[in-house]
């Protein structure tokens, strides 16, 4: 089965309609802890994005999870919505989805996790321009119903006077996630960050630094964060190599994942680490799995 990246799925979703057409951040604090305990190692929540199970649904991400011992969870849509609803053919069947479907939906799913210990960090819906208004204003029903105290996002930087407007209404933050594609309406540069969180009132546009793909795009994800912690709402975490260089296992490439571990650790920073599975590798929740180890490793060091 071929795995597909993340910007590939979004990818997908838009293109139905493309086709067509010519201060200090909120933390993404945890809610339930699960009986054992959250999975913090050292202070540090390490969380997984629900993408590294994207070879699995709702209950296997669920199933993994417990099997890996990772209690927190940033959830990704692609676990939420339709999977058939996600192709060009499809994107009125998904905007009329958003639009209708039940707010149970999002209790059940919530009722779920909380069932099996678990807890959400986040929701990660991604608002392109190719979303209109009213689908925007349901992703925040839908978080409010999912009870996660933030939202993250791969936006398109043209969206962000829209969501930026109706996030200071809700009152749940959009983090902005980064690729390390450089192109003008993708986020890839501190500076695109720094554009969007000025276009807040101080708390409704935060960040999701992906320290893999800032990698990728030559920046510094330490000396970043160090600067800019205050505004960072969830971390991804990942290895890839410079100059656009691939996915890699972690410790294999360029990014400093310990390094930015044991930064958060020591700072006392409360911000979730959330473990992204996107390297090609074999059985996912072995994989993630070596990747809760390896920032095991780290934090006790």
């Amino acid at each position: 089965m071929k795995m597909l990246t993340r910007r590939e799925w979004h990818g997908l979703v838009a293109a139905g309609l493309l086709a067509g057409a010519a201060g200090r951040a909120p933390r993404a604090r945890t809610g339930q802890a699960a009986p054992g305990g959250e999975s913090r190692i050292r202070g540090v929540l390490i969380g997984v994005q629900s993408y590294s199970f994207r070879d699995r649904d709702l209950q296997g991400l669920i199933d993994g999870m417990r099997a890996v011992g990772v209690t927190s969870c940033e959830l990704w849509q692609g676990h939420v919505e339709p999977r058939e609803l996600g192709g060009r053919e499809a994107r009125d069947d998904m905007r009329r989805w958003r639009l209708t479907v039940s707010l149970d939906h999002f209790r059940s799913i919530r009722e779920r996790f909380e069932a099996a210990g678990l807890s959400l960090n986040s929701y990660n819906i991604s608002f392109q321009d190719h979303y209109s208004d009213d689908e925007i204003d349901r992703g925040f029903e839908m978080a409010k119903a999912l009870g996660v105290p933030a939202i993250t996002a791969s936006a398109h930087v043209n969206s962000v006077p829209r969501i930026a407007r109706m996030a200071g209404v809700h009152d749940i933050p959009v983090a902005m996630h980064n690729h390390s594609v450089i192109d003008a309406n993708e986020f890839s540069s501190p500076a695109q960050f720094a554009a969007a969180v000025a276009q807040g009132d101080g708390r409704s546009i935060t960040v999701n630094l992906d320290i893999g793909h800032f990698v990728a795009a030559n920046h510094d994800p330490v000396a970043w964060l160090r600067d800019h912690h205050e505004q960072v709402t969830t971390l991804h975490l990942k290895d890839r190599r410079r100059n656009q260089g691939p996915n890699v296992p972690w410790g294999e490439g360029d990014a400093p994942i310990a390094e930015v571990l044991r930064m958060v650790r020591d700072e006392g920073w409360d911000i979730p680490c959330n473990i992204e599975y996107e390297y090609r590798g074999g059985d996912t929740v072995e994989e993630v799995r070596r990747c809760f180890e390896y920032s095991r490793d780290a934090l006790e060091a």
